[in-house]
């Protein structure tokens, strides 16, 4: 069995006490992802360890839109011109856009955002007032022609997967539906053990980048403030920052140097909409125009690890390690009672690793592990009793647990979620 961090580079340094954490050198060197300049500047891959964190983030996130409702869907990454030019990205976002590639008798876009396949989506078939709100939701890819200068570890890149939805809803339902989904960012931000610096209401500013129509953005401002209102929810406004199509509440997060980022939004879009000309059927017979509430519980999910990566220093929360549990016989006599415990802990769903005495002393393997939640070291005595003696990554020692017990209390803990070890 692979000894954790298989993939790291070697280094004397501890990631764990570094003052200012970079997730860009903290990527590399616990084995999560990298770069190569034959893939491309802004197009990181991910090793093992990362994609076990990013694969394990985006179930999370799976799940929770599907307890709220929310159905999930596929759309390519390609697109003709002629959606962008209905959608209003070709006119007011071509500059973030790869140029349409000729095939055939058809020009295609690799898309820079998964809102126009959603609304075709939506359009595909004829609705009822009663099915509203529909929840559409995906992790999707999409691409944006990002500058070398800007590009940046996984904060800034030119291949994106991001955690996207839409809710088609009347009027009546779009302040409800957006203050369920700050709810569920929440939710999801206590989860992973991040917080939020501040809440943004994104305006328009000067120039020709938004829609010039004054009323589609009265009407959405209002309906923001609003549900920033009921929700209790301390904000501040910012021209110039708004989507080309609508205001949005931005949720403001922060690295280790204090520097700000976007890493989710809640935006209401009567633009959308009219440009697609969707429609539902009212109480009345007759046919009434959706509202589309936009939402990401992470954003995209290269920047949700970045900050995931610098925010915990690579220790991740239990449920979201790539290694959960290490067990470290001390002598070969216990090597294969270890090797049960890690079968049996497999068997539960749990991503554990030997780590045995040919991997160096039972101090050096304790420090190898240092980022891994649970240690069970296995000595004569443990073995004897059918125990295995626990360590905490945050330095607390348990003591000795039955094999099952400790198994079920680290699956507990992972079920739970959240960022607590040990009750």
């Amino acid at each position: 069995m692979a000894c954790p961090g298989a993939f790291a580079s070697p280094t004397e340094e501890d990631p764990v006490h570094d003052q200012l954490p970079d997730h860009r050198r903290l990527g590399r060197e616990l084995g999560l992802f990298d770069t190569d300049p034959l893939m491309g500047a802004g197009l990181p891959y991910w090793l093992p360890d990362g994609a076990l964190v990013r694969h394990t983030l985006e179930e999370y996130v799976r799940e929770a839109e599907r307890r709220a409702g929310y159905r999930h869907v596929y759309s390519p990454a390609l697109g003709k011109r002629e959606l962008y030019e209905i959608s209003g990205h070709w006119d007011h976002y071509r500059d973030d856009m790869y140029p349409s590639m000729r095939i055939g008798a058809e020009e295609v876009v690799l898309r820079p955002s998964l809102c126009p396949h959603h609304a075709l989506i939506y359009r595909s078939r004829s609705h009822s007032y009663r099915e509203l709100p529909l929840r559409i939701a995906e992790l999707g890819g999409m691409h944006r022609s990002e500058r070398s200068g800007v590009l940046g570890g996984l904060t800034r890149v030119r291949a994106i997967q991001l955690n996207d939805a839409h809710i088609f809803c009347t009027l009546e339902q779009a302040v409800d539906e957006a203050r369920a989904a700050l709810e569920l960012i929440a939710r999801a931000y206590a989860d992973l053990g991040i917080e939020a610096v501040r809440h943004r209401l994104s305006l328009p500013g000067e120039g020709g980048k938004y829609v010039a129509d004054p009323e589609l953005w009265r009407r959405a401002t209002a309906l923001l403030r609003q549900v920033l209102e009921e929700s209790g929810i301390a904000h501040e406004e910012a021209e110039g920052e708004a989507a080309f199509y609508g205001p949005k509440i931005d949720v403001q997060i922060a690295d280790p140097a204090g520097r700000e980022s976007t890493l989710s939004t809640v935006q209401i879009d009567f633009h959308q909409p009219a440009r697609f000309d969707l429609h539902y059927i009212g109480a009345d017979g007759a046919r009434h125009r959706p509202v589309m509430v936009h939402r990401s519980i992470i954003g995209s999910v290269e920047r949700a690890v970045a900050h995931l990566v610098e925010a915990h220093r690579g220790a991740f929360p239990a449920w979201l390690a790539p290694v959960q549990l290490v067990v470290l016989p001390i002598a070969e006599e216990q090597a294969e009672q270890a090797a049960e415990l890690v079968r049996e802990a497999v068997g539960l769903g749990l991503r554990a690793e030997l780590a045995g005495p040919e991997q160096g002393t039972l101090g050096a393997r304790i420090r190898a592990a240092r980022l891994v939640p649970y240690q069970a070291v296995i000595g004569a005595r443990e073995a004897a009793a059918g125990l295995a003696a626990v360590r905490l990554r945050d330095g607390r020692r348990p003591g000795a647990l039955p094999g099952a017990e400790l198994l079920r209390r680290i699956a507990d803990r992972v079920a739970a979620r959240g960022t607590v070890l040990w009750n």
